[in-house]
């Protein structure tokens, strides 16, 4: 039976590094509240690849299925 996946400790450690980077913004250093930034642009980037490896794996996913039918 399909479970959906536990993502309970990485949703504590997002949240985490959250909090962690709203405090760095109001760092002091201007290097530091300008790594924030770049830190976020990056975990969005991951994100983003997350998802389109994601759907690739479905895509490719299907494919083999339709191969296995023929």
């Amino acid at each position: 039976m399909w479970q959906q996946k536990d993502n309970t400790y990485n949703e504590i450690r997002r949240r985490s590094v959250e909090q962690w980077l709203e405090e760095m913004e109001a760092h002091e250093d201007i290097a530091v509240r300008g790594g924030v930034k770049v830190t976020r642009d990056y975990i969005h980037y991951l994100q983003d690849e997350i998802k389109h490896l994601e759907h690739e794996g479905e895509l490719k996913n299907e494919y083999m299925k339709k191969m296995r039918q023929n």
